[in-house]
């Protein structure tokens, strides 16, 4: 390799677009994510010795560590080409520990974005190692380990194996069985609409438009019961309807700013349908580069971790002229955003296309269906971002009669501005119904004729239930957590069974309610949204002030090992029954139990200890077995991967490694799976017969 640079990045993905850009000089290699970490074994942590990490090669890697060094010890220089963010810094910065590399010789390159010029611009601009990044990822990796490896092990003696708790985690726990708390606390209230049907008593009638009470005798009104509502009505029979007056004025629709990582999430969960783990692997695709028709490899999007809005002044020019070319000047906005929170990641941008001339139906055929819809969301949002205001000729006419006081608005869209490229539509950024609803030509003094009037029976709702989409948003107000956390910590409290989905929203599970209840009695700090988020800022502060890590960290160790002790002491261990389940045992006949095990659910016999009978948790998908008719149920093999296969296994061998519909082949009759590509969603199991479809 003489005479020749070595880039690692961090995936064979992104390996390979980025050989591409830089040719025959340079060698890419993947360190296929962290390469040292803290073991897993133990805590990990001296502290005594000032919280000194006790890194570890990550087991496994052993084969990618070597080649590493191969490769680096051949090259002339080497270039440290990981994520844009604190991660990222901290892989390089354990990458350079392990080559030998000096952190202060320029060997670390950064860019926003994977495209030949991002690339080439990178590679000419190598610095060192900004140890502020890795110390403030060490900060957050050291907490994270005492707070899960002190708490999670007393769960464990009090109520149950495999049990955790978390700084972050253990917040957004809170933060949903909180919300279920008001939910079960709510008592609803009556109330009731008034609403008339009203049209022009003069000239030419006109459509009939609708208004709302509105006031009773200059005072705001609510009607609380049938009764009132009753009486209204009857007065309103009696009276007359007059127009009182007329406001028209123009109002503007401003476009929302560019995606951040969460808006990203809430409006591909809203609009999309996507969990938020769907999005950020989707999104991943697009930012490591997909295989375009006519182009190559491109990197679609920059970089998908980031709560900045801010966009670099060449994306800024290329999008202005887009806009002008595409459609005209009118069309061009000047909108300004800014950060909810100004913090250090605005060193990232905002996620945007990285060529604003790839139009997402241009580039279609090349994309699978989900890259393709993520795609258009994010570019059309940034197209959207630099346009002109939606224009509005709104008016409220107030209508009379006698003391009682009716409100009808309407609006009709006089200039479509950015919703030329980006109809909102249903979403956290959109609460306002864009269709025209046009009132007939009003003015004071009109005398008005009754077509209908309607008394509706409503009561006041709950708070709603946490989606994902939702609880990304809260979290993040609430300022927990980061842009890289919010997908892991909703997965990890599913997985542990403290909370269930359930039609994509989020509900907390007894369990999930006694760990919290157990937190807040003896480790109150932990599940303080306030406390949580005071933390998070003296993390920033040690990337962005210098913060002193270690400080950091003793500060929140010695709250945390006072409440230790308190709770050891103080905890007596905790009994939680078994679900009965309608599974019977077949050597007994008694109901079977769900039990939790140093590997998670099984299923035991209710009558134990006389009958001691056994068995795992299998998970029926409503697909018979082609060979022998029984069913067809989700398995894992030894290595933890996927797999489905017959239920009277071992009698029946039949397995799919994609998961069966059922639905057979038209060329061959076998079943057909799901399996996802570009251009189907079915794929036949039948490997010689190889037909694609949809469902």
């Amino acid at each position: 390799m003489s005479g020749k640079s070595l880039v690692i990045v961090e995936s064979p993905s992104k390996a390979k677009t980025i050989g591409k850009f830089l040719g025959s000089k340079y060698k890419v290699v993947a360190s296929v994510g962290h390469v040292r970490d803290l073991p897993k074994s133990k805590l990990g942590i001296n502290v005594e010795n000032n919280f000194e990490p006790e890194y570890i090669s990550i087991r496994g890697k052993g084969d990618v560590i070597k080649a590493m060094k191969k490769e680096a010890k051949s090259a002339d220089k080497v270039l440290l080409a990981t994520d844009p963010d604190r991660e990222g810094e901290a892989i390089s910065w354990h990458i350079a520990y392990l080559l030998g590399l000096d952190n202060n010789k320029p060997i670390r390159i950064v860019f926003n974005e994977i495209t030949k010029d991002a690339i080439k611009g990178a590679v000419k601009n190598p610095r060192p190692i900004d140890l502020k990044l890795v110390d403030a990822q060490q900060a957050r990796r050291v907490l994270d380990r005492l707070v899960g490896y002190k708490i999670s092990p007393l769960l464990w003696r009090k109520i149950r194996r495999g049990l955790s708790a978390g700084r972050v985690q253990s917040a957004a726990l809170k933060i949903i069985c909180d919300r279920e708390k008001d939910i079960r606390a709510f008592v609803p209230k009556e109330y009731w609409n008034i609403s008339v049907s009203l049209a022009k008593k003069e000239g030419k009638e006109g459509k009939p438009f609708t208004a709302r009470l509105l006031e009773h005798k200059g005072k705001k009104i609510t009607v609380e019961d049938k009764a009132s509502a009753d009486r209204i009505l009857e007065d309103l029979k009696n009276g007359d309807f007059a127009v009182k007056s007329v406001d028209r004025k123009e109002r503007a629709r401003r476009p929302a700013a560019p995606f951040t990582t969460s808006s990203l999430q809430q409006e591909a969960s809203t609009k999309l349908g996507y969990f938020t783990k769907k999005v950020m692997f989707v999104a991943q695709q697009l930012y490591e580069g997909v295989e375009i028709k006519g182009h190559g490899t491109v990197g679609l999007v920059t970089y998908i971790r980031t709560d900045s809005v801010r966009v670099s002044e060449e994306a800024e020019k290329a999008v202005r002229e887009y806009i002008t070319t595409q459609y005209s000047k009118e069309y061009l906005g000047n909108n300004v955003y800014s950060n909810k929170k100004k913090d250090v990641q605005d060193a990232h941008e905002a996620i945007r296309p990285t060529y604003v001339s790839f139009h997402p139906d241009e580039i279609k055929e090349s994309l699978t269906k989900e890259q393709y819809a993520l795609y258009r969301l994010i570019w059309s949002r940034f197209v959207a971002s630099r346009m002109s205001a939606a224009l509005y000729d709104s008016e409220a006419a107030d209508v009379a009669n006698g003391d009682y006081v009716f409100r009808a608005n309407g609006s009709k869209l006089r200039f479509d501005g950015f919703l030329k490229v980006y109809d909102y539509g249903k979403g956290p950024d959109n609460d306002e119904d864009a269709e025209d609803r046009q009132l007939p030509p009003l003015a004071a003094g009109d005398p008005l004729k009754l077509k209908d009037v309607k008394g509706e029976q409503n009561f006041t709702q709950p708070p709603p239930r946490f989606t994902e989409a939702s609880l990304v948003k809260d979290m993040e107000e609430k300022n927990i957590g980061r842009p890289s956390t919010y997908v892991p910590i909703i997965g990890v409290l599913i997985d542990r069974k403290y909370v269930t989905r359930e039609k994509k929203t989020l509900s907390p599970t007894d369990l999930g309610f006694l760990v919290t209840d157990l937190m807040e009695t003896y480790f109150k700090e932990i599940v303080d949204t306030g406390f949580t988020a005071d933390m998070e800022d003296k993390l920033d502060d040690i990337e962005a002030k210098d913060a002193d890590w270690k400080g950091v960290v003793s500060v929140f160790y010695d709250i945390l090992k006072d409440e230790l002790e308190v709770a050891d002491n103080a905890i007596e261990k905790l009994q939680l029954e078994d679900e009965v389940t309608d599974e019977i045992c077949e050597l007994c006949g008694r109901n079977m139990l769900k039990k939790y095990g140093r590997f998670g659910e099984f299923l035991a016999c209710g009558g134990y200890p006389e009958c001691k009978n056994t068995k795992a948790i299998v998970q029926k998908i409503d697909v018979s077995c082609p060979s022998c008719g029984k069913d067809i149920v989700a398995r894992k093999s030894k290595k933890g991967r996927l797999f489905y296969g017959c239920s009277g296994y071992p009698d029946c061998n039949q397995i799919f490694w994609n998961k069966p519909v059922e639905k057979k082949c038209p060329q061959c009759g076998s079943l057909m799976t799901e399996k996802k590509t570009k251009n189907a969603s079915l794929v036949c199991s039948n490997a010689a017969c190889g037909f694609k479809g949809d469902f």
